[in-house]
């Protein structure tokens, strides 16, 4: 049964250790991506043809910062729109700053192609078989029926290609991030005329993303109710096999978008109109990005009437509630997991849910989280009550365990047989010390993901030095806490160790000491680096978790004490040999 137990611990170790491959490593410091110097002509796009996709034309040519604008002021958005090529390049997010500091830029998400990141969204029509119309491109001034787009106040787009038809692009924006987007065309030449709408999100600079293996950054979309996620790795590569397109698919209604880790852009297209998916990778003087979607059938804009298809198109921060909001009111199915809730996302959802309501109790997301732990702690009492039982009773037992291995040390079989029997006599399971441990793994990575990905825990503050519960404690250990003019991390990222994972460690030893010690002493000594080995493992853990796991370890403590002093009161006998 030792051995049962030590290769349950050794399992357990494993486990955290991969963890800390897939969680902590993707943290480490990377060189900085290559983006696109300004000098450098944009990428132009490569449509498969023979498809409608084929009609999406190539992304415009690099463009000036004086160009005629339409200005956006929402309670929570600014920016504009390019009134050359009818482009949203230009979003900024009023509610958040890129560091802490109030007075830190605020948050852009769409940047214009005269900038260095290029990144905008942008509609139009392509031609059916056989039409010769004239269409809008991207070297198109558009008409604006208004100078400011705001909630309440519409702008309607509009061109005259000058041979009977209108075109007209209609903007309406909320008091988020939602643009409705209404694609008109009237047609004024006496004869019908086919055409296909299509829309695009285009990212024209090298992206580098925070991490690879615990949180999503990429091209993603819900295609038939299932959620699609891309790389930008692997629109890269598959892109490059397929001619530029990564992924492609076609379903009526779901949603697509490229998403940070906290902000979203996404194109709704019509829930009733089938439209084809495009997932794109060009490469021109650099990498670039590209979702577009375009409609299977062409829509007939009749002899003097005209065809309007209505669309939606989200560009801001991916906050729960709301998200959920627009799921139910415009019926975008699983927009909530434009939110890497990862595979665990039936407890990761239910947990973030819990710490916004604890949060909202208490005004402080670390007081949520460590009231949530005490709740964690009581749904568990019955499972770890019976293991802690189950350790006192190992520890109480331990002269007898030496005794017996001192006597039947040349006889193992014997002594294993003796050995259970003793356990079975006192009613100890010797494996139970890991439960509680093990059944909280999926507590630990569902708390994680919501601590790191939510965007409700960005710059949360809990109180003293923590200012952000999402990343990592900021003072250090090697530098005295501040005290001496160094960043240690210069010389190496493990250099930071800071107090709260110093807390937790002590705490995981004074856990260590309340344990049965394994009675090989190579083990015994190998479990007492573990406190030590964890520690520096967590210490780039964001603060949040690292205080989640600090009270966990004294809450644990505390009940272990409890049970470890009725366990000597209830059964003396135990300790005598």
């Amino acid at each position: 049964m030792d051995q049962k137990r030590l290769f349950l611990a050794i399992a357990v170790s494993l486990a955290i250790l991969l963890g800390f491959q897939m969680l902590v490593a993707p943290h480490l410091p990377k060189p900085p991506p290559r983006q696109i110097a300004q000098t450098e002509q944009p990428a132009t796009a490569t449509p498969a043809e023979g498809s409608p996709a084929a009609g999406v034309p190539p992304a415009p040519a690099a463009e000036s910062a004086n160009e005629p604008r339409v200005k956006i002021d929402a309670p929570k958005v600014e920016g504009s729109i390019d009134l050359l090529g009818a482009k949203l390049d230009d979003v900024v997010l009023k509610d958040y700053h890129e560091e802490i500091s109030p007075e830190s830029p605020l948050v852009r998400v769409l940047e214009p192609r005269s900038t260095a990141h290029p990144y905008y969204i942008q509609y139009g029509w392509t031609g059916g078989a056989g039409e010769t119309v004239k269409l809008p491109g991207n070297d198109t001034i558009w008409t604006a029926s208004s100078n400011t787009l705001a909630p309440g106040k519409p702008v309607t787009l509009s061109w005259d290609n000058g041979a009977g038809l209108t075109f007209q692009i209609g903007l309406t924006i909320d008091d988020n991030y939602m643009f409705a987007v209404d694609q008109t065309v009237k047609n004024a030449t006496g004869k019908p005329v086919k055409l296909f709408p299509w829309s695009r999100i285009r990212r024209d600079n090298m992206v580098q993303v925070s991490s690879y293996y615990v949180l999503f950054e990429g091209l993603l979309g819900v295609v038939d109710g299932t959620l699609k996620e891309t790389t930008y790795a692997s629109a890269k590569s598959e892109g490059d096999k397929k001619g530029g397109i990564a992924y492609e698919a076609t379903s009526t209604g779901g949603w697509a978008g490229i998403t940070d880790k906290y902000w979203l852009t996404s194109l709704i297209p019509d829930q009733a109109l089938a439209s084809k998916l495009n997932f794109r990778h060009i490469e021109d003087h650099g990498d670039h990005y590209q979702v577009d979607y375009v409609a299977t059938a062409p829509l007939t804009a009749p002899a003097n009437g005209d065809v309007t298809t209505v669309s939606h198109v989200f560009a801001g921060a991916k906050v729960v509630n709301l998200l959920d909001h627009y799921e139910s009111q415009l019926h975008i199915p699983n927009f909530d997991k434009a939110v890497d809730f990862g595979w665990f996302y039936f407890l990761t959802k239910p947990i973030f849910f819990a710490l916004d309501w604890l949060n909202g109790l208490l005004g402080n997301f670390g007081l949520a989280i460590m009231v949530f732990t005490v709740c964690v702690k009581g749904l568990f009492f019955p499972l770890a009550n019976y293991s802690y039982r189950s350790m006192s009773k190992m520890k109480l037992l331990a002269p007898k365990m030496t005794a017996l291995r001192a006597r039947l040390k040349d006889d193992p079989q014997k002594m294993q047989q003796e050995m259970m029997a003793l356990y079975k006599a006192e009613k100890v399971n010797p494996a139970s010390g890991c439960l509680p441990m093990v059944v909280q793994i999926p507590v630990f990575f569902s708390l994680y993901k919501v601590i790191y990905v939510t965007i409700e825990m960005r710059q949360a503050p809990f109180f003293g030095w923590i200012h952000d519960l999402s990343q990592v404690d900021p003072t250090n250990v090697f530098n005295l806490f501040g005290l001496l003019p160094f960043d240690p991390t210069v010389y190496s990222p493990l250099l930071h160790m800071g107090l709260w994972p110093l807390i937790m460690g002590f705490t995981m030893f004074l856990q260590q000491m309340m344990n049965p010690p394994p009675p090989d002493p190579m083990q015994a000594k190998l479990f007492k680096f573990m406190p030590i080995i964890f520690t520096f493992m967590m210490a780039k853990f964001p603060a949040g978790l690292i205080i989640y796991w600090s009270w966990n370890n004294t809450l644990s403590v505390l009940q272990q004490w409890l049970i470890q002093r009725r366990t000597r009161l209830a059964k003396p006998s135990l300790a005598r040999t």
